[in-house]
């Protein structure tokens, strides 16, 4: 297949109508189109075409059990889509679309499972970036969209992330530039008499209770190894995510023992001929060296270390390097998000540096 790309810049999206129709023509007509969101780029589909949703599982490699989120570009599509639209959520939809929040409902019958995972559920989000929705409106569609990466690998935030993983499995990329979030957006379970969060990400607790009064994550969220047994009721519970090539470990702990952490697995490793890469703070920057080292930003910062968290997995590989050390990061509001990606893209591979 020959993979189309179409170079769309925010700020120019009414000088390239053509190329947008073009695009959203292949979503229409069953085909896929990888797109920008705020979050991380997505790989799009017709939502409602059970077959559609069957060629984004073949294209990215995924497992078929693993849901796929619904993008729409209006609120009042969800009456459509679910059954039943519960109080809580209608708070949330007025404080956090569009943005960076998925929602579950159970599912109208319209949705094929296909699109669901096999389950009674669907996930939906409303995006605020305007190619994305420009792309929906246009092809008149429910896009479902996984990120647009191989499965397992890192998410990508970059078009050229995605030409990498999916040129040639797909009908067209848009390249929009560099998304401004960096990681995936929240998802909150509504299914049930409590809300729960399935995926932490920029929309955090604090700012959930903000509006609720109430909510907590599911157990999945909290643990810090992986568990086979969990029901994927929404996309990255399951199975393991983001990762590079080489092998991933998270050292945890304060921070001088943090410190010493990279400088003991650091000698290890060379000691064993192997080629390290470390990603830091920029707090530890002038104290640790390896054969590669990325600098995340401030660990002050977390919106920064959340932008480029994906982007400098990917960079570890373009280094060639064996394995690979990274400091992990509180589990607080943002923190919980980026620890949740790292634990995933480590195998839940934590040292302790205490």
């Amino acid at each position: 297949m020959d993979t189309e790309i179409f170079l769309i810049a925010t700020d120019n999206i009414d000088n390239c109508g053509a190329d947008l129709d073009k695009a959203a023509s292949y979503i229409k007509e069953g085909g896929l189109v990888a797109f920008p969101t705020e979050t991380v780029y997505g790989l799009g589909g017709n939502g409602l075409l059970a077959n559609a949703s069957k060629k984004i599982y073949e294209a990215k490699g995924r497992p078929s059990d693993n849901p796929l989120i619904l993008h729409i570009a209006d609120a009042k599509a969800v009456d459509e889509l679910t059954d039943y639209v519960p109080d809580m959520a209608k708070k949330l939809i007025d404080a956090f679309w569009p943005g960076p929040m998925t929602l579950i409902f159970k599912k109208s019958d319209i949705v094929p499972y296909e699109t669901t995972g096999g389950l009674d559920t669907v996930a939906i989000r409303y995006p605020m970036h305007p190619i994305a929705l420009e792309l929906i409106r246009r092809s008149g569609c429910y896009i479902a969209a996984p990120s647009a990466n191989l499965s397992g690998r890192p998410s990508p935030t970059k078009a050229e992330h995605v030409i990498t993983d999916l040129d040639g499995r797909v009908d067209a990329i848009i390249d929009g530039g560099d998304v401004d979030i960096g990681i995936e957006s929240t998802i909150i379970d509504l299914t049930g008499d409590r809300p729960v969060i399935l995926r932490p990400g920029f929309i955090t607790e604090d700012m959930i209770k903000s509006v609720l009064g109430d909510v907590c994550f599911d157990p999945a969220v909290l643990l810090d190894h992986a568990d086979s047994s969990i029901v994927a009721k929404a996309p990255g519970m399951k199975y393991k995510h983001y990762a590079p090539k080489a092998e991933l470990s998270l050292i945890e702990g304060d921070d001088l023992a943090v410190l010493a952490g990279f400088l003991k697995m650091i000698k290890e490793a060379k000691n064993k001929g192997l080629k390290v890469g470390v990603i830091v703070t920029k707090e530890h920057e002038d104290a640790i060296d390896a054969d590669a080292k990325i600098v995340l930003g401030s660990k002050n910062d977390l919106k920064s270390i959340a932008h480029n968290l994906f982007a400098s997995l990917r960079e570890m590989d373009d280094f060639g390097v064996d394995v690979i050390y990274c400091e992990s990061f509180s589990n607080e509001e943002l923190g919980r998000a980026i620890m949740n990606r790292l634990l995933k893209a480590a195998g839940y591979n934590l040292i302790s540096a205490e």
